[in-house]
């Protein structure tokens, strides 16, 4: 009774968040939010006050950034934290052939549960438990798209991810209600091609879309 119970949770979130998705991604976020739940207390994943409504605080509002890219086969996931956006996108990459993301986190101990998490979802994802500037600037693949959510301010945020846009991904940052203002201070320092989206969750939250950055300098 409570897995169907968290199965309709799963379905209302991607209909919340305008994604279509199988029975089998429902079933990999089920087993996401049941993980989340069992290890936040000894690793604060996520405020506690916000598991309440998981479902749409933070599933639903991860899962509208597959909507905004054409499938993009590689991802890499910067600050992931307790795995939002990045397992949840695996949760979808999962039946696209060739799809992986790449879920960066220097704190070992999240680490460790987004390594156990991917492992019992069965989810195309490998953890970098290493800094961001580390695994960035040794970065030789292909990369489509580059996601964060509650992790910097937007300058932050493109400096870096520069060096893999510079590469042609697109980026995707989860930002609330003081986007314009980041956008405005990012503007100081880069020329940036951006797209905001209004957030399907949240009435003040701005999805960007960042397809190009250029220090203004150059």
């Amino acid at each position: 009774m409570a897995e169907q119970h968290e199965l309709k949770e799963a379905e209302r979130a991607a209909a919340a968040a305008g994604v279509a998705v199988s029975r089998e991604t429902m079933e990999r976020l089920v087993l996401y939010v049941a993980l989340l739940r069992k290890w936040n207390p000894s690793k604060n994943l996520v405020a506690p006050a916000t598991l309440a409504q998981v479902w749409t605080r933070h599933i639903a509002d991860c899962l509208q950034l597959a909507t905004l890219v054409p499938p993009g086969r590689i991802w890499i996931d910067l600050g992931s934290g307790a795995g939002l956006p990045g397992l949840v996108i695996a949760a979808v990459l999962a039946e696209q052939p060739g799809a992986h993301i790449h879920c960066v986190e220097s704190k070992l101990g999240k680490a460790a549960f987004l390594r156990e998490a991917a492992r019992i979802m069965k989810v195309p994802a490998t953890v970098h438990a290493e800094r961001i500037e580390d695994v960035v600037a040794d970065w030789s693949g292909p990369v489509d798209v580059v996601t964060a959510r509650a992790l910097a301010s937007l300058q932050q945020l493109v400096g870096m991810s520069h060096d893999l846009l510079k590469s042609g991904a697109i980026g995707l940052f989860l930002k609330g209600q003081d986007v314009e203002r980041e956008l405005t201070e990012a503007a100081k320092y880069w020329k940036l091609d951006t797209v905001l989206t209004p957030s399907a969750t949240d009435p003040q939250a701005r999805i960007v879309t960042l397809r190009s950055a250029v220090p203004v300098s150059s």
